[in-house]
This record gives C-alpha cells, structure tokens and sequence, in this order.
C-alpha cells in the first residue's frame, strides 16, 4: 500500500496504470462481458478503498481527482455521485453472491461446476487487480480460494441433502403430499 502522504497527491496514486491511454468505452466493454459492473463502478470502489479513513471514504478528494487518479475517467464527480457509484458497486456485488449461492444451494451446479465457476471467477479477480496494479502474495490468494473451495463444497453437499429430504423428491423417506385448496389465494 502506498504511504499515506502519497494518496494525498493524485499524481503519486499509482493504480490502473496498466490501462492509460485506454478509453472508457473499451473499459466498459471488457467488464460488461466479464462482470456485471462498469468501469466507473470498478474504478471508484478501488479509490474508496484506497482512500478509506475512519470517518469513510475521501468522496470530495476522489471526485474532484478522478481523471488524475484512474486514467480513463475524463470527468470529476460530485461527492454524491462517487457515493452512488459506490453504492452501485455494493449492491451488485451482493445481488451476485446470492444468484451464485442460489444457484449452489438449490442442486444447480455439481461441486465440479461449481469449482470451475470460481476458478474462472478468480481467473477474472487476479486479472482486475492486475491492472489495477494491485497484488496479492501467492500464499494469500491460495488460502482464499482453498477456503471459499471449501465453503462451496459445503454448500453443495448441503444442498443435495436438502433437495433430497424434501418429499417427492428422489430418496425422501415421505411420499408426495397432497395438495390442500387455499381459499385465500
């Protein structure tokens, strides 16, 4: 991480370098068919937490710095807009854990597919904080994707006994259950 005096001075902000000169279209483009978030998202999520204090984010100094930051943005934001990109941001990344989890939890994905859904995830991962300029160590980032490997298993294994318990379904000890007519619906 860079020195705290350094963040102060946009210039010696050395992130997403990797893609100066690109536009934010081509941008936009690349995450669009790799992720469901847009450059803008992905750009001012990394600044807020670079830029993390402990009252928050610096919102101001990232809007007003912006293009100077993260070379493919050419306007600056308003406190207000970095804060809804943000939040933009948060609950995308939330809507797509619980599709994925969803998925894993209702019997979709063998633990196989599911294991091939988060290498290519983490194929995609490694590849943004490339760019971005940002590393993780070798041991760190086997650790975390031994433990989420293992969480997924988890998951899997405890979704095919759920799905199997349920009556009418293979290997439930309860016959189908009869259907009772609501008259509220």
């Amino acid at each position: 991480m860079e020195d705290p005096a350094d963040l102060k001075d946009p210039n010696k902000y050395q992130k997403f370098k990797k893609v100066d000169g690109a536009t934010y279209l081509r941008v936009n483009q690349f995450l669009r068919k790799h992720t469901h978030i847009t450059a803008r998202e992905w750009a001012i999520a990394r600044l807020c937490a670079d830029f993390k204090t402990t009252s928050g984010s610096e919102m101001t100094f990232i809007g007003e710095n912006l293009p100077e930051l993260c070379p493919f943005m050419v306007d600056t934001y308003t406190p207000q807009a970095v804060n809804q990109a943000r939040s933009s941001f948060k609950k995308k990344v939330k809507k797509a854990g619980a599709t994925f989890f969803y998925g894993a939890m209702c019997g979709f994905f063998t633990a196989e597919e599911l294991d091939e859904i988060l290498f290519e995830a983490s194929e995609v991962a490694r590849f943004l904080l490339e760019v971005e300029g940002t590393s993780l160590n070798l041991d760190d980032e086997i650790d975390v994707e031994d433990r989420i490997t293992e969480v997924m298993r988890g998951v899997a294994e405890a979704a095919s006994v759920v799905l199997k318990s349920r009556p009418g379904q293979e290997g439930s000890e309860e016959g189908p259950v009869e259907e009772k007519e609501d008259e509220d619906i």
